[in-house]
């Protein structure tokens, strides 16, 4: 079941002209937009926040080309199905998807029949943001340090617990990561979701878990939870004095990072004038202070990386999870 929005009414001009164009081929048609409407897949369900951000952009990307940006939830497999449905549409610049680190660099290694190439299917258009995830314990917990949670851990027969919203989430497999640059064991807890699985960190039934900062600021800030260490390549703004994983002076973590991500993607072979329109409409959005404010307020970092850079950031990020993925021989059914 998919659900789908119009973010913008059109006009009666412009719904005309979109008839009329849609009896010819979209190369044929020698412009574009004509005024047919767009479409943005989101992989997951409304309410989210790739859901949230793509009517954000819709709310403005539909008047700056003349015409209407339709949402279109369908979520299921981790942004899976709706990935392989943007990957099937037809490249003509009017379908866009809402990729995500789970949908464009984690899935591909864990699901073995995977229906699309997160690198091969899609053209990259922006990225809208990083979220950094934060490694927390019970305000109560004897852990200060990052030091001390690894001591503890390599002391405990398992590990320390560490839970997730999930098998391969993001939270889960920060821990592979800090377990395999690490070589310190830890115990995975899966939960369904992350609300119940920080509560249980929360209450000290687990040990410790990494979360986005959107979900664990609130309860550092209210002294639940005790933040040990951030993993961006710098300090975040909103937790000044939560040291990165990198300044905990571990051997084998200078280079430690683990970023959720929010990206716009088009099918492949979508005209690359299209591709650096949209780039250029998208990043007008984006860079409004009140945006600007918007993906702080969801506790990400703002990023503008042209298209290029946007694909080689992320086949790293395919690279990195397939290795983490492959050493902690994690799967899903």
């Amino acid at each position: 079941m998919h659900r789908r929005t119009f973010v913008r009414t059109a006009a009666v001009a412009a719904a005309a002209t979109a008839l009329g164009a849609a009896a010819l081929p979209a190369a044929a048609q020698g412009n574009w937009p004509t005024g047919k409407a767009i479409t943005y897949v989101v992989p997951f369900a409304a309410g989210g926040t790739t859901d949230t951000l793509a009517r954000l952009i819709g709310q403005q990307l539909g008047p700056a080309l003349g015409t209407t940006v339709v949402v279109e939830n369908k979520g299921g497999a981790a942004g899976s199905i709706g990935s392989e449905a943007a990957a099937r549409a037809a490249p003509d610049g009017y379908t866009l998807l809402g990729g995500t680190v789970s949908s464009h660099a984690i899935n591909i290694s864990l699901y073995p029949k995977l229906g699309y190439d997160p690198l091969k299917s899609f053209a990259p258009v922006t990225l809208i943001g990083t979220n950094p995830v934060v490694l927390v314990v019970a305000a109560n917990s004897p852990y200060k340090t990052l030091k001390d949670v690894l001591a503890a851990a390599k002391a405990k027969a398992g590990g320390l617990s560490s839970a997730s919203a999930g098998t391969g989430s993001s939270q889960h497999l920060a821990v592979e990561l800090l377990a395999y640059k690490s070589g310190v064991k830890f115990t995975h807890i899966p939960y369904k979701g992350s609300g119940p699985a920080i509560q249980d960190v929360i209450s000290g039934q687990v040990d410790m878990m990494f979360d986005t900062t959107v979900v664990a600021a609130p309860h550092i800030q209210s002294g639940k939870l005790r933040a040990i260490a951030v993993t961006s390549p710098q300090r975040l703004a909103s937790l000044p004095d939560v040291p990165t994983v990198a300044e905990s002076g571990v051997n084998g973590l200078a280079d430690f990072q683990v970023q959720s991500w929010q990206a716009v993607f088009v099918p492949a072979a979508t005209p690359a004038p299209v591709v650096t329109r949209l780039h250029a409409e998208i990043r007008k959005i984006l860079a409004q202070p009140d945006m600007q404010n918007r993906l702080k307020g969801f506790g990400m970092e703002p990023a503008d990386l042209p298209p290029a850079q946007i694909a080689a950031f992320q086949k790293a990020e395919v690279d990195k999870w397939a290795q983490v993925i492959k050493a902690a021989n994690i799967t899903v059914d």
